[in-house]
């Protein structure tokens, strides 16, 4: 028999070409480690040949970041509560009826001694005794004015608190809302407007007044309609609970 040697066989010479090509595939770490230095050689380039271009990119970037502040609105006083009718005077007592005199008949029960019964405890005439619609007793009478638990009345029942408005949606935090104006976004840069928006029954804003300006009036005005157009609000409430139209304020700055 031939022997042939492992090393001569084609096959095998192909494994081995094989083998080493996958030994040489490029490190994924490797690549990522290039790719930084040239992207940082590239960024170096940039501020050394265009100072100016490159800070203004930064500075965009920078202003994109609004920060906004609530405000407490200035304190509305309570509703005056709306005159009631008079709920009306007690009524009469009714009187109280006294019970004529009786006995109870006696009663002979055959084989047993007789068991008396006790007489009525009473000085009255009347047959009956009850409520009546009105009179001089401790009975049902009228209608009156007593301690009851109507409205204003000194009874045992609680009232509600009136409330504002209260914002539960909606918010104003991105630059590319105000467009910039004539004299730059330096103008209108570290300073405030505030807004006080007029809240329905149903939680959305009706209107919208600026009470504190800024030195820009085309920023104020786009404030007023973002923040009618975008908040939603727990609507206030008077003191039964009912919904009511109420004042919300909002202090929107720029940096």
């Amino acid at each position: 028999m031939r022997a042939t040697l492992g090393p001569q066989q084609p096959s095998d010479y192909l494994v081995r070409m094989s083998d080493t090509s996958a030994d040489r595939r490029p490190n994924l770490g490797t690549l990522t480690i290039v790719m930084l230095l040239h992207g940082l050689a590239l960024y170096g380039l940039a501020r050394a040949l265009a100072p100016d271009f490159v800070a203004s990119l930064e500075r965009q970037g920078l202003e994109a970041i609004t920060i906004v502040t609530p405000v407490v609105p200035e304190p509305v006083p309570p509703p005056t509560p709306q005159d009631r009718p008079d709920e009306g005077a007690q009524g009469a007592p009714g009187r109280q009826a006294v019970p004529r005199p009786a006995e109870a008949p006696e009663v002979r029960v055959p084989l047993q001694p007789p068991i008396p019964l006790p007489p009525v405890s009473s000085t009255g005439a009347a047959t009956r005794a009850g409520a009546a619609a009105s009179g001089e007793g401790t009975g049902a009478g009228g209608v009156g004015s007593g301690a009851g638990s109507g409205f204003g009345g000194d009874g045992q029942g609680g009232r509600f608190t009136p409330t504002q408005p209260v914002k539960i949606a909606g918010d104003i935090n991105s630059a590319a809302d105000y467009p910039t104006p004539p004299g730059g976004r330096e103008i209108r840069r570290g300073r405030s407007v505030t807004i006080f928006l007029t809240v329905g029954t149903d939680g959305r804003p009706t209107g919208c007044r600026v009470a504190s300006p800024s030195p820009d009036p085309e920023a104020d005005r786009i404030t007023c309609e973002l923040a009618v157009e975008r908040f939603r609000f727990e609507p206030a409430r008077n003191a039964d609970g009912e919904p009511v139209a109420g004042t919300y304020g909002w202090r929107q700055r720029w940096f």
